[in-house]
């Protein structure tokens, strides 16, 4: 019975990671860098990290508007946090409108593979992006998901 309702709760959380655009009004997502495939270590097999092909490797802050959010970005024990400043609604239009998140598009919305150029892809790898606020886990997408000035939200890359 626990067994089950792990693979639910995992189904439910990767259908939950790929609603995310549902709706937006550009479909097509920004090209983004071929990225390294890891092991259970979260090491590449060229030995090299999934941090290589990242856009930012430290603190940053992007984009004008009102509100401001952060985004922490966690992956092999390493994070950076993305201050975003935004004037759109939604988590998932300010992070498309900054080129911060691309992935493949579903019947349920944009599927995130890359988060700021570092791919999970459960398919290749086992990984995925889970989005979280506040350390919680979202029960929406990124693109049904409200933001306010001054929230904190968390993609971390996880091995399923």
């Amino acid at each position: 019975m626990k067994n089950s309702v792990k693979a639910l709760l995992l189904a439910l959380l990767l259908v939950i990671s790929a609603v995310f655009c549902a709706g937006c009004s550009n479909n097509e997502s920004p090209e983004q860098p071929e990225a390294n495939i890891s092991d259970n270590n979260g090491e590449s097999s060229q030995g090299s990290s999934v941090w290589d092909s990242a856009e930012y490797k430290e603190d940053a802050e992007v984009g004008e508007g009102a509100i401001t959010v952060k985004v922490e970005v966690v992956a092999e024990e390493k994070s950076v946090t993305i201050t975003l400043h935004t004037d759109k609604d939604n988590l998932g239009a300010a992070l498309l409108d900054n080129n911060l998140v691309s992935g493949d598009e579903s019947e349920y919305g944009l599927y995130i593979k890359f988060v700021i150029g570092m791919e999970a892809d459960y398919d290749k790898d086992g990984t995925y992006w889970s989005l979280s606020k506040d350390g919680e886990y979202l029960m929406t997408g990124a693109d049904s998901t409200p933001i306010a000035d001054g929230e904190h939200y968390e993609f971390t890359r996880t091995k399923g």
